[in-house]
């Protein structure tokens, strides 16, 4: 049987993937399946937040590195005894390891998988615009199965409703899963080689939860509020 899978990308860095991958995570273990999480590339910190999300370790998977042999069998041993893979991608959709080839992308990883894509956008400063950015994002590879949208960082209601509209009315044909609204209390902070680690994270809020971080029951909360996880099954 084909497993479960669902690769979440983004179209640049720093719009909020790992933070609705890890409450994405958090709520499907709530929902009662075993999730198995899956880091595009060689990052180690992305992953140990996704081990506090699924009580387990989260593995690499790397296009530049690995054979696309090697990477399928390490995803395939690892959804062994899991109901479903979330791979989280890296940097933007299509950045590798150089201008010339997808190498070590999360497109590449995604095409290898046969996995249907999540996009998430930051929207904070954008209104139509959103159209053709998704617009060049859907076209640019027709290879690529970019199943949903994620529409993060927004303003309200009213902004959703132009978002949507936007998209609509350019004909754009992806599905719109979520408005997630822009919520600094729940950002996973950064630094200069990448994000916080969980335990830092959960320092910062002053807050010693040890079977889960408040942060992850936020961000779970948020995309269990926002997000149609039932459509996205």
């Amino acid at each position: 049987m084909r497993p479960c899978v669902v690769v979440v990308a983004g179209t640049h860095s720093g719009v909020g993937k790992t933070s609705i991958t890890c409450g994405l995570m958090v709520a499907l273990r709530q929902s009662g399946l075993t999730v198995q999480a899956f880091k595009v590339g060689p990052d180690f910190l992305d992953p140990m937040h996704h081990k506090a999300a699924t009580g387990r370790p989260s593995i690499n998977l790397d296009g530049w590195m690995l054979s696309k042999h090697q990477v399928l069998d390490t995803f395939h041993r690892h959804m062994a005894d899991a109901d479903i893979a979330v791979v989280e991608g890296v940097m933007g959709l299509f950045d590798s390891r150089d201008g010339n080839s997808e190498d070590g992308s999360t497109a590449q990883i995604a095409k290898w998988l046969g996995a249907p894509l999540l996009l998430v956008i930051d929207c904070w400063a954008m209104a139509r615009s959103v159209a053709a950015l998704v617009k060049g994002y859907t076209s640019f590879d027709q290879h690529l199965n970019v199943a949903g949208l994620l529409l993060n960082k927004v303003g309200g209601a009213a902004h959703g409703v132009w978002l949507r509209e936007a998209l609509g009315a350019a004909g754009q044909t992806a599905t719109v899963l979520g408005c997630i609204p822009k919520d600094d209390a729940v950002a996973v902070s950064e630094r200069y080689l990448g994000l916080t680690m969980p335990h830092e994270q959960q320092q910062q809020q002053q807050q010693r939860d040890k079977s889960m971080p408040p942060y992850l029951a936020k961000l779970s909360q948020l995309v269990v509020d926002h997000v149609d996880l039932e459509q996205l099954l």
